[in-house]
């Protein structure tokens, strides 16, 4: 299944195996479209789903809230080296990110949710990731993978801008989607792969 345009933003799911325990939900793929490119990890096992769908719905639960005006309007090549410094390398603790200590960072990227993907479990294995920042009726996603040394590859950086309705209608319309798949399918009881 996929819903939007992957030429702004998409999300794409598939569902190999369902399950009844709603913390395991599924067991498939989810994946993020961002200005044409596609993030995360596109295999039949390559996740379980239910952080993926549960990250969807806080994410619109909490519609307005992921704000950073600090670095939400700077270039999106120096948000995603920022993060990619701030979060994955070895650096100095007095290293200032966009204007910011390290802990000053980190506290405002976890605080306001920021970080879409990953999302807390094996869907972005791909080194992935895709910031989230609600800009006042926009929302803009930054979405890069890193590379070997935990830097990001400027290839893989996209920015986009969208309106905040069509962003939130996207993620409505695919967890409603997704529910509503996973509602049709015959459940497995447990998940052969966690015994």
């Amino acid at each position: 299944m996929i819903v939007g345009n992957p030429q702004t933003l998409a999300i794409e799911s598939e569902i190999s195996i369902a399950y009844e325990r709603l913390s395991h939900r599924a067991l498939g793929f989810f994946a993020l479209h961002v200005g044409g490119r596609s993030y995360g990890v596109k295999s039949w096992d390559a996740t379980l789903l239910a952080c993926s769908f549960d990250e969807v719905g806080r994410r619109i639960a909490a519609r307005g809230t992921h704000e950073a005006s600090a670095i939400s309007n700077a270039h999106a090549e120096d948000v995603a080296m920022a993060f990619s410094r701030a979060i994955y390398s070895d650096h100095d603790r007095d290293e200032l990110f966009l204007g910011m200590y390290d802990l000053q960072f980190k506290e405002l990227v976890y605080s306001r949710r920021l970080v879409w993907a990953p999302d807390g479990d094996e869907a972005f294995d791909d080194s992935s990731n895709v910031l989230q920042f609600d800009v006042d009726d926009k929302v803009r996603l930054i979405a890069f993978s890193r590379r070997a040394d935990s830097l990001f590859d400027p290839a893989s950086l996209r920015d986009v801008w969208l309106a905040q309705d069509d962003f939130y209608d996207t993620l409505l319309r695919w967890r409603d989607g997704f529910h509503a798949e996973w509602e049709s399918l015959s459940k497995a009881d447990t998940d052969p792969y966690l015994q």
